[in-house]
Formats: structure tokens, sequence, C-alpha cells
């Protein structure tokens, strides 16, 4: 029997769909921060609209660190941050390397971190912290 150009391409992409590319995937690990924006509605209104409209040397900057997923949630003025990297990454390494990619991407931070404040019980000069889970519910 004679398979066709088109049924033998799709024999090929099952088999390379079930066996996989031989690739391995890095295990990743997610991180949670925390920040307050300034209690100011404009410094908010604004925060938000820089954030609607990243610039791309920011991501560019992301994706040359390594970070594979970002997501910002909102309550009022309380922030939070999931960050997905690869297992063992160096977090503060990984910011470095961000923010080298181009100095627009210095510059957002800097201008990102005038409208940012600690929560209660952070340090003076501490912004976005680290937070850690205390409970999880898990139905497999």
């Amino acid at each position: 029997m004679r398979k066709t150009g088109w049924s033998m391409g799709c024999m090929l992409l099952l088999l390379l769909v079930s066996c996989g590319t031989g690739r391995q995937q890095a295990a990743l690990k997610e991180h949670v921060f925390v920040v307050n924006i300034v209690p100011d509605s404009v410094k908010l209104k604004a925060y938000l609209d820089y954030h609607a409209h990243i610039w791309p040397e920011v991501e560019a900057g992301f994706k040359k660190a390594g970070y594979h997923n970002i997501t910002l949630y909102r309550y009022d003025h309380l922030l939070v941050m999931t960050v997905t990297v690869p297992e063992g990454a160096d977090l503060a390494q990984m910011g470095k390397i961000a923010e080298s990619y181009d100095p627009r991407c210095a510059e957002w931070n800097r201008l990102m971190d005038t409208y940012q404040q600690g929560i209660p019980g952070t340090a003076p000069q501490q912004k976005w912290v680290e937070v850690k889970p205390f409970y999880t519910f898990d139905h497999p």
C-alpha cells in the first residue's frame, strides 16, 4: 500500500508529537512578591497606564534574562506579582541581566520605583518583598 505525501507527513507529525522532541523541559518555580503603590489616585492611574503599554525594551530584557512568566495582580493599592523562572535561578542576577539589556530597562525600573512603597513591616528602603506559601490545597 502506497502512502501519499500528506499521510506520510501526518504520520511523521504524530510520531514527533507522541515521542516529544527529545528536549527536556527545565523545572520551573513560581515566586510571589507584594508591594504597595503610593496612596495617591493620580500615581496609581499613571502606574497602571505605564503597565498597559510596557516599553518593548523592558519585555525584551525579561526574555533575555530567562523569565518564563511575569503576572501582576492588583487590589486597590496592593500589587501582587508572580514570577516564573527556571528552578534554582538567581533572581538578583536575572534582574541585573534584564536591566542591562537596554538603558530604557534601567530607566523603567527607576521610574516604577517612584510609584512603589513597601508594605507594613518591610525595611525602610525595601519595596517588593517575596511572600512564602503557608498552605496549599491540591486535588489530583
